[in-house]
């Protein structure tokens, strides 16, 4: 993208119909450390990566709490994303001070998105340059939601967002009806199997920079990092190298069966021409 003059300010609209601004915001979620939302029948995970400025910092934290039923993960400005949790924390506390139960998540994000929409609309605002992926559980089950910069919400069956995320969204897209029935330990496996999918060939996922959040029937928000996340990850090593096993068996068995009676043996020579029936 570049600089016109259309681009002065987020309330000024192109001859296109566009908010120059807000576009720019969205592209800073894309530059953002990718991060993954699942959800099967009982329970929602988030994956996120995380990532240090240099050697010697610490790695910033990707995932945050909300409430004991909700967390956030997080693409693009870390600042902006600390603004919007401090006002979904105390939207939480407000509900359970007022009405002594836990807000719903649909109630949830529509403050939001109210809250993010009147950064588009002001000429003394800029929008938040920050993607979140919430996960909860409440009465109605468990969610996964987006949010973008535009103030634009959704409900997914699943999602990921963040840069290179398109190898995680196409993982997704080619397990979405396994994931509906399959376990929780299951569920994170494919959490971050299609986290892994976001990194370049010479990264591997480790405890480091790898973070998860587990919500669900009976189970209270948890968020694991750093040695909290090895067994995970563990178990993901140990399954496949159980499927690779299994799958070489397979292959030296189909190498090891006699042909059929109706193939010929593979030594056996072809008939010449004089051989054959010539009646």
């Amino acid at each position: 993208m570049f600089r016109n003059q259309y681009d002065n300010d987020v309330t000024i609209w192109s001859p296109q119909g566009r908010l120059h601004q807000v576009e720019y915001a969205m592209e800073a979620v894309k530059q953002g450390s990718a991060t993954v939302g699942v959800k099967n029948k009982t329970h929602a995970v988030l994956a996120a990566l995380k990532r240090a400025s240099s050697e010697l910092a610490a790695h910033q934290k990707k995932i945050l709490p909300i409430d004991a039923h909700i967390a956030i993960s997080i693409s693009g400005l870390t600042a902006d994303a600390r603004v919007l949790s401090r006002f979904m924390r105390l939207e939480c506390l407000n509900e359970r001070y007022a009405h002594d139960q836990p807000l719903s998540l649909q109630k949830l994000m529509e403050r939001v998105g109210a809250k993010m929409q009147v950064a588009t609309q002001r000429y003394d605002k800029r929008p938040y340059g920050v993607g979140l992926l919430l996960a909860g559980y409440d009465e109605d089950g468990p969610h996964i939601y987006q949010t973008c910069p535009s103030a634009n919400y959704y409900e997914c069956r699943s999602m990921a967002i963040g840069a290179r995320s398109q190898s995680s969204r196409t993982y997704l897209e080619r397990h979405l009806d396994e994931l509906e029935d399959c376990t929780r330990e299951q569920l994170v496996r494919h959490a971050l199997r299609a986290l892994r999918d976001t990194l370049p060939n010479d990264v591997e996922l480790t405890s480091k920079n790898c973070s998860l959040a587990v919500v669900g029937e009976g189970e209270d928000l948890q968020i694991f990092d750093d040695d909290r996340v090895a067994p995970y990850l563990e178990g993901l090593d140990q399954e496949e190298r159980r499927g690779g096993a299994a799958a070489k068996d397979d292959e030296d068995e189909s190498e090891d069966a006699p042909p059929s009676a109706d193939q010929p043996a593979g030594d056996a020579p072809a008939p010449s021409g004089d051989q054959m029936d010539t009646d």
